[in-house]
């Protein structure tokens, strides 16, 4: 897709497609103009409530292409404002109108398109996103991440795929000249993040037959190999991870065919090369049955999403790479299956962790922790700056957060802070819970220095401790992101979440 901004006006812009807007009951300016040169023919959707005052409700017209250099005009509704004398705007309107937009230009014939979305800046209606004011450069950036999300379609197992969009370009038409460089960067930024969520989604997407440990590991090498050296990656096999004395990586790994991979991608923006790194850390189990402590077979199938951490890591790395980012981040992905197998761990079997503290195994469908407590512990030798692991790991935290927020757990309040508000910036959003001692006694164990799992009670709470007595040395975060990672039911699929988050945290952190 290619993104561009010109400094220009509805009337003069040659394109397939003018999308324009109204806010409730009226045209923002450059509508206005069109809808003056036809007759009213935009202010009468209005008048006539075709066009409904609901945020991304939208209407096609078509024009005759010899009286004006656009073929069709897309009118989308913003919605109601949310102060009538002061014209303001909710962000959350304001993303529903983008997104409609862009999934009806991808369903389209249209191959280029200008949206005049900046017409809210010449008519001073304010944005209000969480409590502040959004500016231009956040509204061309969520156009864009939009845009490209709009256009993603998996293709790779059917026979007979659905078509690519026709969409090729879009245009940010601006009306203030000065605005155009900081909107210029501003689509690069957002260009970049939707690509990384596409392939985020992708990743998860794939059946656990393609993408395997080892498919991962691939991945990560092609990345690398498409970056112009800027990332590079490498992996750890079975032998080296033993030698490491990760007991409890390899704990789940052992009972697959499938070898266990831990990546290694590091990825040196300029002018960083001498800093200390952000680390990622996804849990990237590409299949998860349970193993012993077997799951129930109903929606099993889903449990390929398991990697969705590990996916969103990928998908973090793509998007910095194509926005050639000034960051130094280390990536590390634990990727295994969890099968069960006969030589499979067992409930009640004690292993040994990288850091020497032993686990006593309770339920081996608690082997997530299992895996990224060993790459958390290997985190340490690049002496970090912070750590953020990425994980589908409880279902608990479903139930506490349902489907909008996945749960935020640190051992550092000032960089839970920026977690919060990467989130709240981005739109995927971040709920902090509690990491309190009180917690901590209910992974006692008779056998081990501690047990993998705490019972019923605060499940996800109990999984973010165990996490934490590998993560002291070190500003830590966990993102449990088992109820925002993929969609069930006729939407089925990934979501590319929190690649957006996550890439907000890194550019200011």
């Amino acid at each position: 897709m290619q993104f561009s901004t010109k400094n220009i006006d509805v009337v003069a812009q040659a394109t397939q497609c003018a999308v324009v807007f109204a806010l409730e009951d009226k045209l923002l300016a450059s509508a206005k103009a069109i809808d003056k040169l036809h007759g009213g023919a935009l202010s009468a959707l209005i008048a006539n409530k075709d066009l409904k005052p609901k945020a991304g409700h939208k209407r096609w017209i078509t024009l005759a292409p010899s009286k004006r250099p656009y073929q069709r005009v897309l009118l989308v509704q913003l919605g109601k404002s949310d102060d009538k004398k002061a014209s303001k705007l909710k962000s959350d309107n304001l993303l529903a109108a983008l997104s409609s937009a862009a999934t009806a230009l991808s369903q389209s014939p249209v191959k280029d398109a200008t949206v005049y979305i900046d017409d809210l800046f010449s008519q001073n209606i304010t944005v209000e996103h969480n409590g502040t004011t959004a500016d231009p450069s956040w509204v061309a950036e969520q156009l864009a991440i939009a845009v490209q999300k709009a256009s993603y379609r998996y293709t790779e197992t059917k026979s007979k795929p659905d078509a690519k969009p026709a969409l090729s370009k879009i245009t940010y038409a601006s009306s203030n000249a000065a605005r155009v460089k900081g909107q210029r960067l501003a689509l690069v930024r957002g260009a970049a993040i939707g690509s990384g969520i596409n392939y985020t989604r992708e990743l998860g997407n794939l059946p656990p037959n393609i993408c395997t440990p080892s498919f991962l590991a691939d991945q990560g090498k092609a990345l690398a190999t498409s970056s112009s050296s800027a990332l590079t990656c490498r992996s750890l096999d079975h032998k080296q991870m033993e030698k490491l004395g990760m007991g409890a990586f390899l704990s789940v790994a052992k009972g697959s065919s499938e070898e266990g991979k831990l990546i290694i991608m590091e990825y040196k923006g300029t002018a960083v090369a001498n800093s200390k790194p952000h680390v990622l850390v996804g849990k990237g189990i590409t299949f998860d049955t349970g193993g012993i402590s077997l799951k129930p077979g109903a929606a099993m199938d889903e449990m390929k999403f398991d990697m969705c951490g590990a996916a969103s890591v990928f998908g973090s790395m793509k998007a910095l790479v194509e926005m050639k980012a000034k960051v130094h981040v280390v990536a590390l992905i634990a990727a295994a299956e969890n099968m069960p197998a006969g030589n499979a761990s067992k409930p009640g079997d004690v292993v040994t962790s990288m850091s020497g503290q032993t686990i006593e195994i309770l339920n081996t469908d608690a082997e997530g922790r299992l895996v990224l407590c060993d790459a958390l512990t290997y985190a340490e030798r690049f002496k970090p700056k912070s750590v953020v692991d990425i994980a589908t790991l409880t279902g608990a935290c479903v139930v506490a957060l349902g489907n909008h927020a996945c749960g935020l757990y640190s051992n550092h309040q000032p960089m839970a802070e920026k977690l919060l508000a990467a989130g709240t910036f981005s739109n995927d959003k971040a709920w902090q819970m509690p990491l309190w001692d009180e917690y901590q006694k209910q992974l006692d164990s008779n056998f081990a220095d501690m047990a993998n799992i705490g019972g019923m009670p605060g499940g996800s709470i109990t999984a973010a401790c165990f996490l934490s007595r590998f993560a002291k040395k070190y500003h830590w975060a966990h993102l449990d992101i088992a109820g925002i990672a993929w969609q069930s039911g006729a939407k089925k699929g990934a979501t590319g979440r929190p690649v957006a988050l996550l890439v907000n945290y890194l550019l200011n952190a």
